[in-house]
């Protein structure tokens, strides 16, 4: 969506600060031994008390109110009483919403407890390509430019992205144009990110896959060759200078 006016803003800040909380007290409620349905429960009565309703349970029909995806999961993985979080689980929690009209979305990946499985080199890489993709983005920058910038900067740390996976337009539904802001370069791509624009800006970073493939199960996503993924995401409206980080009481970059 464009920001026309003041009250487009203040309503886009309210659904983002309600995804952004929502996304944060998830983080630091998640305890080893609960499940992925008990964490997204607690997610859906934060979710609740500001309003906000489940923007992939209304748009998909989404079986759980967040998603909640645990190691070799890369996305859209569906909260399971039977899906137990363990010591050193690499976990993404995606919550996205909708709010008197206006729609936010947010992610971030982390460790719970001891990182024994050498996860947190590619959390980091993802927090950082995603805070400096974003704040190489301002009206009339090619999109593909910002592609570009985050598959190079994978592979300087060692890793590859998903190509099949991106940003995308958002504000009066959860996915608008522009939608497929992908995480390479495509040169045939030739839009530019227009100013007032609001985007949700996400990271698809991963170790050995570049293309995630989806389950059985109809949603959960997971690498074509195997692996770990991290993504990050942000809630964002394009300025002229540095854009206005709508979700950033999420902490995802602390």
């Amino acid at each position: 969506m464009l920001i026309t006016k003041e009250e487009d803003l203040i309503g886009m800040k309210k659904a983002s600060a309600a995804v952004a909380q929502t996304l944060k007290e998830m983080r630091n409620y998640v305890k080893i031994g609960m499940s992925t349905k008990h964490v997204d429960d607690y997610g859906k009565k934060i979710l609740s008390s500001f309003g906000a309703k489940s923007a992939p349970y209304l748009t998909y029909g989404f079986p759980g109110t967040t998603c909640i995806s645990v190691n070799n999961e890369f996305c859209h993985g569906i909260p399971s009483t039977n899906r137990i979080f363990q010591e050193g689980d690499l976990i993404n929690i995606d919550v996205s919403a909708e709010l008197n009209g206006f729609w936010a979305d947010n992610a971030g990946s982390f460790v719970l407890g001891e990182d024994i499985h050498q996860h947190q080199k590619l959390i980091d890489a993802s927090k950082q390509i995603l805070h400096k993709a974003i704040f190489a983005i301002k009206g009339g920058v090619k999109i593909s430019d910002i592609g570009h910038l985050m598959e190079s900067e994978a592979k300087k740390y060692g890793f590859m992205v998903i190509k099949n996976l991106g940003g995308h337009g958002i504000g009066r539904s959860l996915h608008e144009e522009p939608d497929e802001l992908m995480n390479y370069k495509n040169r045939f791509d030739q839009r530019r990110f227009k100013k007032d624009s609001v985007v949700a800006i996400e990271t698809f970073i991963s170790t050995i896959s570049s293309q995630a493939i989806t389950l059985n199960d109809g949603w959960t996503m997971v690498g074509n060759k195997g692996g770990y993924m991290a993504q990050h995401e942000h809630t964002i409206v394009i300025t002229g200078e540095n854009p206005i980080v709508l979700t950033k009481l999420n902490d995802i970059w602390d």
